[in-house]
């Protein structure tokens, strides 16, 4: 049984991920070489996760038959949330190579966390949204947002808290935050996501989030639910 190396990683497009192979002793000049060099005219590669195991030839053909309907054609390109496919590549048998700091059961217990902070969506109207919440040991939080065809932004500007320790979603960790200040627009995937972003913490977005009026934007989930 050949042992090789099976991983994924981020691309510069949004929910564009590579998903790959190589030999044991060649992941880090691979790793070198992507993240410096990019892969089929797409840039800004960055490694999420790698496991070593036994059959990886056959293991790489059965990831791209499960993941068939989202591969780039002639590529190794998958429009694919890359969590995931971390939660799958971390269930299986064999040796984490990367990341080093974290256990296979804490990168797949944060993926589920993750992929349920994504998820967390549904119908919501254009218009702008507002978020404020005092968070112990810190104050009041306030966040905007505004959805535009199904997109919920939070926007630069927003008062966000800080994180406690512990899971932390990847959009709060990339977020440019400078003095408690949201520097930049950030796109979320859920209102819960969007309030992770301003709130430092789990929570509820449907509950958190409110219109001009003062509503809870709930109602609106519970409208699509009745149509």
């Amino acid at each position: 049984m050949a042992k090789g190396i099976i991983y994924v990683m981020t691309t510069v497009v949004p929910g564009l991920i590579k998903l790959g192979k190589t030999g044991s002793d060649n992941f880090e000049s691979r790793m070198y070489h992507l993240e410096r060099n990019g892969y089929a005219n797409v840039a800004g590669l960055k490694r999420k996760f790698a496991i070593e195991v036994d059959d990886y030839d056959e293991k790489e053909k059965l990831l791209d038959e499960i993941f068939s309907k989202s591969k780039v054609p002639n590529t190794e390109l998958f429009a694919l949330d890359v969590d995931l496919v971390i939660q799958l590549l971390s269930s299986f048998e064999g040796k984490q190579i990367y990341p080093e700091e974290k256990t296979k059961e804490e990168v797949f217990d944060e993926a589920v966390k993750e992929l349920e902070v994504k998820s967390d969506s549904g119908f919501i109207p254009d218009g702008t949204y507002y978020l404020e919440r005092t968070v112990k040991g810190f104050g009041k939080t306030r966040g905007t947002a505004i959805v535009e065809d199904g997109e919920f932004k939070v926007l630069k500007g927003s008062i966000c808290a800080p994180v406690r320790p512990g899971f932390v979603p990847e959009l709060r960790k990339n977020a440019r935050i400078q003095n408690n200040v949201l520097l930049e627009d950030v796109v979320c995937s859920s209102p819960s996501s969007a309030g992770w972003l301003v709130i430092g913490r789990s929570n509820n977005g449907w509950t958190e989030w409110k219109d001009a009026n003062g509503q809870v934007i709930d109602i609106f989930r519970n409208k699509s639910a009745q149509k």
